[in-house]
């Protein structure tokens, strides 16, 4: 072990730092050792985003103490056991041993070992064992991703009994706040001129930086939308545009048919992003592509059709085990095109090539957005970009819109309205995050997916919208999947522009425009039949469906979702006629 191992570490683990960076460590990082060795705290939070080197950091400063005598024992606590492994190789390239297979039967690690490498949740199992295990030595622990030390009361409590006796504490972030207000262990918490406790750390390196700095890749967010109709558990069938303006309940069950793998909005997204996947990899020949499902059996569905789509079976990751970080780790090696995944990839794991993605999972929380999107950005040469393919979710967008924000962690809410919401703008996209995410009860949430389709609707970069909504195939959505795959920040905004310049020049972006009023249109009239519905069968006693279907006999034409609008606009006044017994 020497502090020169750990200053020739590449400033990005695994992989090389991006062209133009400093040739040892980063000056983010250089300059937060540099606060920290002066400093000597032994609390110390470091808050940079995912793809900036927080590994690269953390090891510098442990080789520094362990070098100095300050410290004669490494802990790590990390949130999955495929960190704890990630952790311990980059360790190991320092001279810093690690183990990462430590288990609390054992009681403690062979001598072979500076440290080990733990979970948060086997910390919390057995938080007397590591508090002994700390008293024996003098001992630096890392925790990385601190945000999970308050994933449970117990988890916190449980931390801070374990790692209250530590020489040092160094706590690392990418995403400095949470979808509530547990109190995050050994963080500092300081009143604001609004008399909220936020959380407030010691260095702060945000991506606005890292993307000036050329550290990490700007991101490009392609929203696709789409006519989506499903039947309630009632039995009435609801048609929507997937991002027009919908209570949470319709919002949240438009989202989730359009990732039913037996409609027609995930097979289009699918395919779109495998076109701007063979377009990336022009330019970077391994780029790799990552679908983010919501559960199992989705992931599943959706590699299936993926390997048709491709003819080569994707990579298939279920579960935090150690088969999966095994495959996760071929994948990262290799130039195969498609990995599937549920939730474990969406933070810490490194997998620097992978270049597009797809969120096809209806988790909203800001939190779990920004981990997800952090799988993608981290650069490897100048030129990179990164595509992610999002649902157009006026939730969702609003996140990837605040992508160059800053949040930090807020302890105490103040209730300033009749909701009691606080108003400071982070909070209350938070609480909207969680009150989405709970829109649905179990009695009203139950629900059959009947068919979707996909629109293109536009790009969203750098808080910026270009193009106009377009039919998959069309030439208006081909012009943006192909755009390059190297770009400059500065460039990408630039080609952007010329897109949507040609576009609308050609007459593609008023017809785009007016195929996507047509589809509102439809949708408002569509919204105005459900709502009279409702209210008659309301005032009869009969159901939605019997209404519907007496509707449709009295004035002809197909079912509700297929009806054209001025079939249903006879079916509105047909039912106004009805309210006031005119049948």
């Amino acid at each position: 072990m020497s502090t020169s191992a750990a200053s020739h570490l590449p400033p990005a683990y695994p992989e090389r730092a991006a062209w133009g960076t400093a040739g040892k460590l980063r000056a983010w990082q250089q300059s937060a050792l540099d606060q920290y060795l002066t400093d000597g705290p032994r609390d110390f939070l470091a808050v940079a985003t995912p793809g900036a080197g927080k590994t690269t950091f953390a090891l510098k400063v442990a080789t520094e103490l362990l070098d100095a005598g300050i410290i004669e024992r490494v802990t790590v606590v990390a949130p999955t056991e495929h960190l704890k492994t990630q952790w311990a190789e980059a360790a190991a390239r320092v001279g810093i041993n690690i183990d990462p297979r430590f288990a609390n039967v054992n009681g403690r690690h062979s001598a072979d070992f500076h440290g080990v490498a733990v979970t948060y949740a086997g910390v919390a199992s057995k938080p007397l064992l590591h508090r002994a295990r700390t008293e024996t030595a003098r001992t630096l622990v890392i925790l990385d991703e601190i945000h999970h030390g308050g994933d449970a009361l117990s988890w916190g409590e449980a931390i801070r009994e374990a790692f209250e006796p530590a020489t040092r504490r160094l706590s690392l972030t990418g995403t400095p706040f949470r979808s509530d207000t547990a109190a995050i262990p050994f963080v500092r918490y300081q009143m604001d001129h609004e008399g909220v406790l936020r959380s407030e750390a010691d260095y702060t390196y945000g991506y606005a930086e890292a993307l000036r700095d050329g550290v990490v890749r700007p991101v490009l967010f392609l929203a696709y939308g789409g006519s989506m109709r499903w039947r309630t558990r009632a039995g009435d069938e609801i048609s929507a545009q997937l991002g027009e303006a919908l209570t949470k309940d319709l919002s949240k069950q438009a989202w989730r048919t359009a990732l039913d793998p037996s409609g027609e909005w995930i097979p289009t997204v699918l395919s779109a992003a495998d076109k701007r996947l063979t377009e990336v990899r022009r330019g970077v020949p391994d780029a790799g592509g990552l679908v983010i499902a919501s559960d199992q059996a989705s992931a599943r569905a959706y590699a299936r059709q993926l390997a048709e789509l491709t003819g080569e079976k994707p990579t298939l990751v279920l579960s935090d085990d150690n088969g999966s970080s095994r495959r996760i780790e071929e994948f990262a090696e290799s130039d195969a095109r498609w990995m599937v995944a549920v939730r474990m990839v969406s933070e810490g794991v490194d997998v620097p090539r992978l270049c597009v993605g797809i969120y096809a999972t209806s988790t909203s929380t800001p939190l779990y957005f920004a981990q997800a999107i952090g799988r993608f950005v981290r650069a490897r040469r100048r030129g990179e970009t990164a595509s992610v393919f999002l649902p157009s979710v006026q939730l969702i967008l609003a996140h990837a819109g605040s992508m160059e924000l800053q949040r930090d962690h807020a302890l105490n809410k103040k209730r300033t309205d009749e909701d009691g919401l606080d108003w400071t703008p982070e909070d209350n996209l938070l609480a909207e995050a969680n009150a989405t995410e709970q829109a649905l009860d179990p009695e009203q949430g139950s629900f059959e997916a009947l068919e979707s389709d996909a629109l293109f609707d536009h790009v969203l970069f750098d808080a910026e919208q270009f193009g106009l909504g377009a039919l998959p195939g069309s030439q208006e959505e081909e012009d943006y999947l192909g755009l390059p795959g190297l770009l400059e920040p500065d460039q990408v905004a630039h080609v952007l522009r010329d897109r949507q310049r040609k576009q609308v020049k050609n007459g593609g972006g008023r017809q785009a425009a007016e195929r996507v009023s047509a589809h509102r249109a439809l949708a408002e009239h569509r919204k105005e039949l459900n709502k009279l519905v409702s209210a008659y069968a309301s005032k009869s006693g009969q159901p939605h469906a019997i209404v519907h279907a007496e509707l449709r006999r009295s004035c002809g034409g197909p079912e509700l979702a297929t009806a054209s609008s001025e079939q249903v606009t006879q079916r509105i006044d047909a039912i106004r006629r009805w309210f006031v017994g005119r049948r």
